[in-house]
């Protein structure tokens, strides 16, 4: 069965607006937990605009499912994944300064550079994921990488859904297709919704793991957590 990891980041954004720990994110992350959710998500970006720091190791002690860290490969980066030893790490190309990740990687021209850092995490026991577009041959070069899985960049398929499904998830089978053939893990995220994702993983069963962070965390405003992580587990299913 597909997992579901919560990304946690918008929790924390809400909690940095006013300087103290309202909410509370070991609170909510356990919550996530009790409502079902396989996994924790979280970006500490370099500005500390939502996950800071100081968030990592406390909630590496507290949860009991799998923790994911993603982020663009810096060597303070680099260093914190290693120190907190996650069971998945999911690089990024992120620029410091971006609002939200908006592409995949180009693997083919970033091999060497990302398969170096592979080893490092995975010499640390970290399970290496590697975030790219729906391209099949990004995926295979990933593999060679040295990546256990990829992370399909979905927001194509969720600009595109409610025109035309069948045509948005066309690119996203070849590339699923291709780490499926290849026997490397196969990961989801960013803008996938309660209104797309049954869909998605009707047409990609055989996806390991989605991360959702934002459209969840407006769901909860309505709905509450405990509901909201029930809803999107019944997608999966």
């Amino acid at each position: 069965m597909t997992r579901l990891s919560v990304n946690i980041n918008k929790v924390a954004t809400i909690r940095n607006a006013r300087g103290e720990n309202n909410p509370d994110l070991v609170r909510f992350a356990l919550a996530c937990e009790a409502a079902g959710a396989e996994g924790i998500t979280i970006h500490p970006r370099p500005d500390e605009r939502h996950i800071r720091r100081a968030d990592v190791p406390l909630l590496k002690e507290a949860i009991t499912t799998e923790l994911n860290i993603e982020g663009y490969p810096s060597e303070d980066f680099i260093r914190l994944v290693i120190d907190t030893k996650p069971s998945q790490v999911t690089l990024v190309p992120d620029a410091p300064g971006q609002l939200t990740s908006n592409h995949g990687w180009d693997v083919v021209s970033n091999s060497e550079m990302l398969s170096k850092i592979a080893t490092r995490f995975k010499e640390a026991g970290i399970r290496v994921s590697i975030f790219v577009d729906p391209d099949p041959v990004q995926v295979l070069e990933a593999k060679l990488a040295g990546a256990d899985r990829v992370e399909l960049y979905t927001k194509s398929y969720a600009d595109e859904y409610a025109k035309n499904r069948e045509h948005a998830i066309g690119r996203f089978i070849d590339a699923a297709s291709a780490a499926r053939v290849s026997g490397i893990g196969l990961n989801a995220g960013h803008d996938l919704s309660l209104e797309n994702l049954a869909y998605f993983h009707e047409r990609i069963p055989w996806i390991d793991e989605v991360s959702i962070g934002h459209a969840l965390i407006c769901d909860a405003l309505y709905m509450g957590i405990d509901e909201t992580v029930k809803a999107y587990l019944e997608c999966l299913r």
